[in-house]
């Protein structure tokens, strides 16, 4: 287990307010194309924040360098939050976002590693991250390099088995450089998860399938950025992070309500959002 160091404050500051903006562009990108999925991108955005702002070694000038981390966002559907985090972050100009699901764009409803620098993995269909992730770390591991993999996956994905079989996978061959990330937002598609598909006790779930499991609040960048930093939680074991989130965190109108989980904002709710991020749109 690593020594995990003391937390820079100014650091998780900075994210705090680089994850507003995020947020803010986020929303304006998803109204400008009248479709997207808010709730579970603002429950995301903190996680993705964190880890290109101050956790993943990747290089927007060299986005496929051979020793680069490797990041999936297998809650495809969320990939706004994605794409703003890679603007933001100097991929691709924040001007592009503006072309979010037009007619030949680059930027698909769903990731494609295919058409933009910065994604790793084409997702969409739930529970296919993980598999790809647990396939990334097992080339790794083959290849002797110490480039890691970090996949963010939402609760209710977790319905599907592929996730489980990938698990086993995981722990079977001691992938200590793969860091599964759960957005434990409490809601999919139509409704809580709790009234879908019970999942607790999840930390037990994913201990049991031979997981080093660590509980964060996925909003609090102190908490985030100091959870990076213990990875791998326990040498020989991959890591899972459980992150609490709120569904639509930071705009008032879309938290923890389940009709967030792909409403869309309108002008007057985009100039609320604005008010209460304390941002404005870039673009």
């Amino acid at each position: 287990m690593m020594t995990v160091p003391q937390v820079d404050t100014h650091q998780a500051e900075k994210l705090r307010k680089i994850a507003r903006s995020i947020r803010r562009t986020d929303l304006q990108t998803v109204h400008n194309a009248q479709l997207g999925h808010v709730g579970g991108e603002m429950s995301a955005t903190d996680t993705l924040t964190t880890l290109y702002f101050a956790v993943l070694k990747v290089d927007a000038a060299k986005p496929n360098d051979p020793e680069r981390d490797r990041f999936i966002l297998s809650k495809g559907h969320s990939a706004v939050a994605l794409y703003t985090t890679l603007a933001h972050r100097g991929f691709m100009p924040l001007e592009q976002l503006a072309t979010f699901a037009q007619p030949l764009s680059k930027l698909n409803g769903h990731p494609d590693h295919n058409k933009l620098p910065g994604v790793e993995a084409n997702t969409g269909p739930l529970g296919h991250g993980l598999p790809i992730a647990v396939g990334m770390a097992l080339a790794a591991r083959m290849k002797n390099e110490s480039w890691r993999v970090f996949v963010l996956v939402g609760d209710g994905e977790l319905q599907e088995g592929s996730n489980w079989e990938a698990a086993m996978c995981a722990q079977h061959y001691n992938l200590d450089n793969l860091v599964v990330i759960v957005d434990r937002n409490g809601i999919q598609q139509g409704d809580f998860t709790k009234n879908t598909i019970r999942m607790e006790p999840l930390a037990d779930r994913w201990a049991s399938f031979g997981f080093a499991v660590k509980e964060i609040d996925g909003h609090q960048h102190s908490a985030l950025l100091e959870a990076f930093a213990s990875v791998p939680v326990e040498n020989g074991k991959p890591s899972c992070l459980i992150a609490n989130t709120i569904k639509g965190k930071g705009v008032s109108f879309a938290e923890n309500k389940p009709a967030w989980h792909h409403g869309v904002p309108t002008r007057e709710q985009l100039k609320l959002a604005a008010a209460e991020l304390g941002v404005e749109v870039e673009w």
